[in-house]
């Protein structure tokens, strides 16, 4: 069975229809981008695979021992985040908190963890810095060693190369792709930056285009959603 299977899914903000008749599959080793406009319901969707918002109608199926608590989500980067006051080691070992149900204290198997991942990132000489000082890029790669602290299966990102330059949000799509490609973790991502979150994408979802696609990478280059949206550019 698929790690998340979505069947027949309706999604609705404040009482109105966002997105409806969604439906996909997310396998392990899979790179899904969820591409879409403004408002076709794409960060909704992540927030309703994670149980953060009810369902309209439909099914989230979750398979090979998954569950909600054990799925890394890094959320959009906002201003309170940027100026979180704490180390990078404590925000990173916070990822650790979903797993933990009522036990009070760290384990060293979560401090190994925590360990193990900011090395993965190549960020252990920030473990004493203070998040808010760190640069935009720098601290995307705690964001993200904090979500693989909750899971060894599967990671949802929303935009996340926002506000960051050329140079830094290539770097991150590489840490991502090796993230998957060489740790096998699944990946579910939502990125304005259309063509480069595709490069490295293996599925694409393209909501509030009608019909809805799901597919391949390659697939979708070829299909008329993709020349309508990303100008007839295939990459």
């Amino acid at each position: 069975m698929p790690l998340i299977e979505v069947k027949d899914l309706a999604l609705a903000y404040e009482g109105h229809v966002v997105a409806k008749n969604i439906n996909f599959t997310v396998n392990e080793g899979d790179y899904l981008c969820i591409i879409g406009e403004n408002g076709s319901g794409k960060t909704t969707l992540m927030k309703a695979i994670l149980g953060l918002l009810k369902i309209y109608s439909g099914e989230i199926n979750f398979g090979e021992g998954l569950t909600q608590t054990e799925i890394g989500y890094m959320p959009q980067r906002t201003d309170i985040q940027k100026d979180f006051p704490a180390t990078c080691y404590e925000v990173v070992l916070s990822g650790t908190l979903g797993s933990k149900k009522f036990k009070p204290f760290y384990s060293k198997e979560d401090k190994k963890r925590v360990e193990e991942n900011m090395a993965i990132l190549g960020i252990e000489d920030l473990k004493k810095r203070s998040f808010q000082d760190l640069s935009g890029g720098q601290q995307q790669r705690v964001l993200l060693a904090r979500a693989l602290c909750a899971t060894e299966k599967i990671i949802l990102l929303d935009e996340p190369v926002t506000g960051l330059d050329p140079i830094v949000t290539a770097e991150m799509y590489g840490i991502i792709k090796r993230l998957n490609e060489e740790h096998g973790i699944a990946v579910i991502m939502i990125s304005h930056d259309i063509a480069g979150a595709i490069d490295s994408a293996s599925h694409i979802l393209h909501l509030h285009h009608e019909p809805l696609f799901f597919g391949t990478k390659d697939e979708y280059l070829l299909n008329q959603a993709a020349k309508d949206f990303l100008g007839g550019e295939n990459k």
